[in-house]
């Protein structure tokens, strides 16, 4: 029986009870299934170490020695037991907290002990290792990388640990030798050379060297990659046949606003146009990401290509996840517009919007007079309907649900173009995947005259030295933002939180006017604080990260992160992405702790040293890893990644995304024969998936 179809609970070594925890805890209910949990690292068995040649640095080491002695500490459960381990020039200590009673040593006989050691009072310990007879060692256990594999508490607790992995997958090591179907056709594996499945299975799990080993988990990382791209680039082709508005003209409306501008459009923004007018123009529907860094301009080129819409009969909207991004954009369009007076007719719809004033907006919708409606979720009320609707801006789209964003669709007898935009620079190996079935446009020119934000990192004990600043910059008639990581204290966490720095900021600038917001306060009471502080009114807001989009206050000069150490690079970049939106110098200050991880320094670090919201997007990816790829589900993927690592994995993916295309470009149905079997491969996925969203953006 092939082993897709066997069923794990008559696998060698499983058993019911085991085939019941991993179905329940990993999703394991074949043969294959199992095979397809790959190790997570590999410890060199073929290594002995000495005690003198430890370092802090090594993970998992092996010695061969003697107990000398051993006494056990305490009763019952808080009972522990200690040894001392002699290697025949130094020694080491052994620590057991769990399972003292099972521990039996003996004196005068050989070991080898395995574990991971630690220093404690400059002598190294060794928390529960492995020690084994060395009269027991077999050859097996000494030669060659050691595969680990994850496993859960619940697994633990039922004997189901690495070793109880290893040893189920060795059992199917005899059918894995006859043979595994390939996945991937003969002439890909010979163009990228890489392995055949039944080679990369084997040495996934027991390679015989490192280069092996490497090899084997590239050839399956390539895999993975290589179906996700395959699936995503053909639902982008298959959308990119779907009839769409066909929008040509460039007319008045666009060239009075291109003369009217006080500035001139940077090239990036220029070049953005163009190719979503090649787009609009093509008469297939669009679907592409727009991309830009803070302050980038686009909300600008959203404004130009809502134009080119209404230039052509057509009405536009734009979608915000927020009340406050949404008014934000809903003002720079009118006064970007103002220009042309009665020519374009801009409305804001949100749940705040009172019934009386949405009468108006309803019938203006239906009779074409008003032309660009930007609105929060409210936009997608069944009640809001368009009289041709043919553009949609959706700004910030992971913030909206697929379902969602599927009801504009509705809104006319065939879809409208589509333009999502995102504030947060995207690393390329996950833009590829995340957003790899839409085309993408990158605005990567910042608007001449705009100063960088000079960013500085301080301990928390140079908060005086920072509120003198505070206070000089206040004295020429600057604004402060101060953000904290809590609204109310919390004695769980050590952290600063926004009531008690609200109270301590009102005590040290008794002269100045302060506002408060958050997440909590009521949406007319946020508004009006914000719209205060806008206004200049307060003088420095104090605020949690609901000010993280969609605040413009040019004025703004000094943004304050408490805490930064409790922030990702990403988010610490759109915070200090609102100030230095005028023409005057502007500073980020990242208040820490005193004492900081490697890593969190190495973010504070990269915030110092650079604006480029792409490279800190790169950095964040890098040392945070990929997590859950938030946004994938919803972006239609269908596959877990097991192995592949975006991270990491970048050039593999951009080869795997390349193999994708070129079969694409050949044979866009997949109906040649190989192409058939990708094709099953991909239905089979797609069918697993809840609800098919393939054809959203």
């Amino acid at each position: 029986m092939e082993l897709a179809h066997r069923d794990i609970t008559y696998c060698k070594n499983v058993g019911a009870k085991r085939a019941d925890i991993l179905r329940k805890e990993l999703g394991v209910n074949t043969a294959l299934d199992l095979i397809r949990q790959y190790p997570y690292k590999y410890i060199d068995r073929s290594r002995f170490y000495r005690i003198a040649e430890l370092d802090d640095e090594d993970t998992y080491v092996q010695i061969i020695g003697e107990i000398t002695e051993w006494h056990t500490i305490g009763i019952g459960k808080a009972q522990r037991l200690s040894a001392t381990f002699f290697d025949g020039t130094h020694q080491c200590e052994l620590v057991w907290f769990k399972g003292v009673q099972y521990v039996k040593l003996q004196r005068g006989v050989k070991y080898l002990l395995f574990g991971k050691p630690s220093r404690f009072n400059h002598i190294y310990n060794f928390v529960h290792p492995e020690l084994t007879l060395w009269e027991k060692v077999t050859p097996e256990m000494t030669q060659g990388l050691e595969p680990y594999y994850n496993t859960t508490e619940t697994m633990k607790r039922h004997g189901i640990n690495s070793k109880a992995m290893r040893t189920m997958i060795a059992g199917l090591l005899p059918d894995l030798k006859a043979g595994v179907p390939d996945t991937i056709g003969a002439d890909i594996l010979q163009r990228y050379r890489l392995m055949s499945l039944t080679d990369a299975l084997i040495n996934v799990h027991f390679p015989k060297d490192t280069p092996t080993m490497q090899n084997a988990r590239a050839r399956l990382k390539f895999e993975e990659l290589f179906f996700i791209q395959l699936h995503l680039l053909r639902q982008m082709k298959r959308r990119e046949q779907n009839p769409g508005f066909a929008l040509p003209l460039v007319g008045s409306r666009f060239h009075a606003l291109y003369k009217a501008l006080p500035f001139d459009l940077t090239g990036a923004q220029k070049r953005v146009i163009h190719e979503i007018h090649d787009d609009l123009k093509s008469g297939h529907q669009m679907n592409r990401l727009l991309q830009g860094d803070v302050g980038s301009g686009k909300t600008l080129v959203a404004l130009f290509c809502c134009l080119l819409a209404v230039d052509n009969g057509y009405q536009a909207c734009i979608m915000a996840p927020t009340e406050i991004l949404a008014n934000q954009h809903y003002e720079t369009l009118k006064a970007f517009l103002a220009p042309l007076g009665d020519a374009v007719h801009v409305a804001l719809l949100t749940g705040s919007t009172s019934q009386k004033n949405r009468v108006p907006i309803h019938n203006g919708l239906m009779n074409g007079t008003i032309h660009i409606l930007v609105g929060t979720h409210a936009l997608l009320e069944d009640t809001v309907q368009w009289q041709n609707l043919g553009f949609v801006v959706i700004d910030e789209q992971h913030r909206f649900g697929v379902a969602q964003r599927a009801k504009l669709w509705t809104k006319n007898q065939m879809p409208p173009h589509v333009l999502v935009m995102s504030a947060t620079p995207i690393p390329r190996t996950l833009a590829m995947t995340v957003y790899g079935d839409l085309r993408v446009s990158i605005i990567d020119e910042l608007p001449p005259g705009r100063k960088p934000v000079q960013t500085i990192h301080y301990s928390i004990n140079k908060r005086a030295q920072v509120y003198a600043f505070v206070r000089e910059q206040i004295q020429k008639g600057r604004q402060i933002y101060v953000v904290f990581p809590l609204i109310k204290e919390n004695e769980k966490l050590d952290l600063r939180d926004l009531e008690n720095g609200y109270n301590e900021l009102c005590e040290a600038f008794p002269e100045y006017k302060i506002s408060m917001v958050h997440g909590q306060m009521k949406a007319a009471d946020k508004d009006l604080q914000m719209t205060r502080f806008a206004n200049g009114e307060t003088q420095i807001l104090v605020a949690t990260t609901v000010i993280e989009v969609g605040v413009n206050v040019p004025n703004a000069t000094v943004m304050i992160i408490q805490n930064a150490e409790r922030f990702g690079l990403s988010q610490l970049h759109q915070l200090r992405g609102r100030v230095g939106r005028g023409g005057d110098q502007s500073f980020c200050i990242l208040l820490t702790d005193m004492e900081l991880s490697t890593d969190t320094r190495k973010r504070m670090d990269i915030m110092v040293a650079t604006n480029d919201g792409f490279r800190i997007a790169e950095e964040d990816l890098r040392l945070r890893g990929a997590g859950d790829l938030d946004g994938t589900q919803q972006s239609g993927i269908p596959f877990d990644l097991k192995i592949a690592n975006l991270s990491t994995d970048g050039q593999l993916l951009s080869l795997a995304r390349q193999a994708a295309l070129d079969i694409l470009d050949a044979d866009p149905l997949l109906e040649d024969e190989m192409n058939r079997m990708y094709k099953r491969q991909l239905d089979l996925k797609r069918a697993q998936m809840p609800q098919n969203w393939s054809e959203i953006s």
